[in-house]
């Protein structure tokens, strides 16, 4: 590699990420039982065409397919996330043998194929009995889900050096509960700042359970989606707007997690819907985290407009500036700007990039993907994650979002991600060509310039 190169660290954690209900299918087999994203994704109207996770990437029963792909494009690490309603049907109750048996198998075969497992416990698949008795609006779905992940610490503690409670709480309780745009469909302030709450216990419960059954030098992290938030214009209202967002978007989580406290001046503003916090909840959220996983994929650029989101801030794409396929701008120095104002004003012992990716309109041609525009994506993005190591950021490692294309949420299968094409017709996966480049990365350790 030239010298103008970036060249990670040794043992700079090269991997992929997916989700369950994102790639796994197989909703009714092995025992499996429903949840909120079942429910929702068969309600007419949910889904754009009206997809569904019933077979999504039928990850399930592809297990040794897809591990040897991860193998020939140099992961030495994946993130996917353990289903509860395999393990739990009903939310709580009697595991599932059935359901531990399939992560059991998925981490030793990740294990005989030089790879480490980096499990999340929850990526928004709730179970549907516990959504029925009131889901994350309900603080005893913290405990069930302390219940839940000591019962998977026990399955596979042995195999496992790296845990996520929760990924990106922010989307589950706002996106779910706020604007409905995700299960549970909720729209309701009151609703999501207290699901948003459970959701943080959740971790709180989660982190407990987990160190109290796994070997010392295991590491229990959770998983933000943040990004740096700039006002749109000059005015003063817009740069009032930005310290709201920021506060909404990022000091909402970072701020319980990292300092026992929720922002002020939120708190404030929301009134009488603000969560129902009780003694000593703060205390255990803030207990020390081993990791901190950041998902970034764009800034936050807002303008000044009270009827818009619960604090007057409006998103913005600035004009002129390149976008994905999900109307999202691409902004690599972003990743620099979150990754260094996390390690400056909160000081996690250890970050993770654990989600950066891009979705665009690829299409086979003579049996190869070509996609140039994830693959700048990619290169933009690590040099800047370089940047931030070289400026003493503890930046451990980096995940790919997707590892495969997958149901993507509420757009289905009409936005892909994956550095791997997947046809949903044939299930059959091709390396892209954003795939290969990664894979040089993934051997040589590093990005050329």
């Amino acid at each position: 590699m030239a010298a103008a190169d970036a060249i990670f660290p040794e043992g700079f954690v090269w991997g992929a990420a997916t989700a369950a209900y994102q790639v796994e299918g197989a909703v009714q087999e092995g025992g499996r039982g429903p949840s909120i994203w079942d429910t929702f994704s068969h309600t007419p109207g949910k889904i754009l065409n009206g997809d569904t996770g019933d077979v999504a990437c039928d990850g399930f029963h592809r297990v040794p397919e897809d591990v040897a792909l991860m193998g020939e494009l140099g992961l030495g690490a994946y993130r996917f996330s353990v289903a509860w309603p395999r393990v739990f049907p009903d939310g709580a109750g009697r595991p599932n043998a059935a359901g531990l048996d399939f992560y059991r198998r998925l981490v030793d075969t990740l294990r005989a194929a030089g790879i480490e497992p980096y499990p999340t416990l929850y990526h928004w698949d709730l179970p549907q009995a516990l959504q029925d008795g009131g889901g994350w609006a309900n603080r005893d779905t913290a405990k069930r889900f302390g219940e839940y992940a000591q019962t998977v610490a026990t399955a596979l503690g042995g195999g496992v050096g790296h845990w996520t409670t929760i990924n990106e709480p922010w989307v589950a309780a706002f996106l779910g509960h706020l604007t409905g745009n995700h299960a549970p469909g909720v729209r309701n302030l009151r609703t999501a700042l207290a699901a948003a709450h459970h959701l943080l216990l959740a971790h709180a419960e989660g982190t407990a359970a987990l160190r109290a059954e796994l070997p010392a030098g295991s590491a229990v992290g959770i998983a933000l989606n943040l990004a740096p938030v700039e006002p749109a214009g000059d005015a003063n209202a817009d740069a009032e707007a930005a310290d709201r967002q920021d506060a909404y978007l990022n000091r909402w989580f970072l701020d319980p997690l990292f300092r026992g406290t929720y922002p002020d001046d939120l708190l404030s503003r929301f009134g009488e819907d603000a969560p129902p916090v009780a003694a000593g909840d703060l205390e255990r959220i803030a207990a020390p985290l081993d990791f901190l996983g950041i998902n970034y994929y764009f800034r936050s650029v807002v303008a000044h407009d009270p009827t818009s989101s619960p604090v007057g801030a409006r998103q913005l794409t600035p004009p002129g500036r390149p976008t994905t396929a999900m109307g999202w701008e691409v902004y690599p120095e972003g990743l620099y700007e979150i990754l260094t104002r996390v390690h400056r004003d909160y000081a996690p012992s250890a970050l993770y990039v654990t989600e950066n990716g891009a979705a665009f309109s690829d299409r086979p041609t003579d049996g190869a993907v070509d996609d140039p525009d994830r693959e700048a994506y990619l290169h933009d993005h690590l040099l800047q994650a370089y940047r931030a190591i070289e400026a003493g950021v503890p930046l451990r490692g980096y995940f790919a979002w997707s590892l495969l294309d997958n149901f993507e949420w509420a757009f289905g299968y009409a936005r892909r991600f994956g550095i791997v094409h997947v046809d949903f017709a044939t299930q059959a996966r091709t390396i892209k060509r954003s795939g290969r480049w990664y894979a040089g990365v993934t051997r040589e350790n590093g990005v050329r310039g």
